[in-house]
């Protein structure tokens, strides 16, 4: 797929077929993220693919509007070590670096045919207590992979109502020329 189209193509999903995602396709969707800039290249990103079925039903449960998660075939669980990345004017940048990292993760996905969702609702403790996480280790999202349904469910659509879809500002909305 052409860059353009990947940017345009990209959506979240929150309905999976039960269609196994290929190694391959896997692969490349982390060595997407490997690849990613970061704070002085320290790198400081973790992940825990999750394809088991009674961790993922557990995951579902560290927030009372990710039940939906418990069906989906493959989540990602993107962590930071913030004492790896820096932080400046308030900013600790291990969530940069984790965010730059997951964007990666949501284009080459899309490029493979396959779907992504950022989750940031969740309880860090309940999801680090599911995955033995270290304490000094935060969680940034969670990242269901895999195919789209054929057709939306419900929840997916209602979703869409509410977050407006793709419907996006406009340039001249978001865009300063040389000053504010």
């Amino acid at each position: 797929m052409e860059f353009e189209s990947v940017i345009k193509a990209r959506e979240s999903i929150r309905s999976y077929s039960n269609k196994n995602v290929e190694d391959d396709k896997i692969n490349f969707v982390l060595e997407s993220a490997r690849l990613a800039p970061s704070w002085r290249n320290r790198q400081c990103w973790q992940f825990v693919i999750v394809k088991d079925k009674k961790i993922i039903k557990d995951l579902s449960k560290t927030s009372i509007i990710n039940h939906w998660l418990k069906k989906v075939p493959i989540i990602i669980v993107a962590c930071g070590d913030p004492k790896q990345s820096g932080l400046r004017n308030g900013i600790n940048y291990f969530i940069v670096d984790v965010s730059i990292a997951l964007e990666n993760i949501v284009l080459a996905a899309t490029d493979k045919g396959l779907g992504t969702c950022w989750i940031g609702g969740f309880n860090e403790k309940k999801v680090k207590e599911i995955l033995g996480i270290p304490e000094h280790i935060r969680v940034v999202a969670l990242m269901p992979l895999g195919y789209p349904a054929e057709k939306k469910r419900f929840f997916e659509n209602l979703a869409k109502i509410v977050t407006q879809g793709k419907k996006r500002k406009s340039l001249d909305k978001i865009i300063h020329d040389d000053k504010w």
